[in-house]
């Protein structure tokens, strides 16, 4: 997705004043865990913000990294923020492109997607295909998709001490409720 389109959405987003057709986040859950040997942590965030453009198919998520809550200590969501995901540094993940199906936003029906766009976390872009549920429902689009994301691809690495604490792959749930 080139970066005027990106820079566009942004702007949208901030103001608040999307153009008619187009589908906002009206309510989002979204939560990780990281299932490890000798731990199980989980957090959520009901923060995302996001547009889907139906004349073209193409989309733009985001989330405040630190808008994460759950964590089984405050010491847990500290180290995540500072140690982990340096979210002073990389503040937000996001995801970007375009649903690669053809959806027909003016029925109520249930599509089975993939969503291709560039999936940006902790500053390091990867290219990937997000299978996700998507149903149209009125004026509502509800979207709902499980996916993995390995530590690895996103250059976060574990210290070896806490290695048997921390999963190298996170496991997602995605669910949004977008409106015109």
């Amino acid at each position: 997705m080139n970066r005027v389109l990106i820079v566009l959405v942004v702007l949208c987003l901030s103001a608040n004043s999307f153009a008619q057709g187009k589908y906002t986040v009206q309510k989002s859950d979204m939560s990780f865990t990281s299932n490890a040997e000798l731990e199980l942590i989980k957090a959520s965030s009901t923060e995302i913000q996001g547009i889907i453009d139906p004349a073209t198919n193409q989309f733009a998520f985001s989330i405040p990294i630190t808008s994460f809550k759950g964590f089984n200590s405050d010491l847990q969501r500290q180290h995540f923020n500072e140690n982990y995901m340096e979210s002073s540094k990389y503040p937000k993940a996001s995801f970007t492109g375009k649903i690669i199906e053809q959806v027909n936003y003016s029925r109520d029906s249930v599509y089975t997607v993939r969503a291709k766009g560039e999936l940006d976390i902790h500053g390091q872009k990867q290219t990937r295909i997000i299978k996700a549920k998507l149903s149209v429902n009125k004026n509502q689009l509800l979207i709902d998709a499980d996916f993995n994301v390995p530590l690895a691809d996103h250059n976060i690495s574990i210290p070896r001490i806490v290695s048997q604490k921390i999963a190298t792959e996170i496991d997602i749930k995605f669910r949004a409720t977008l409106v015109h």
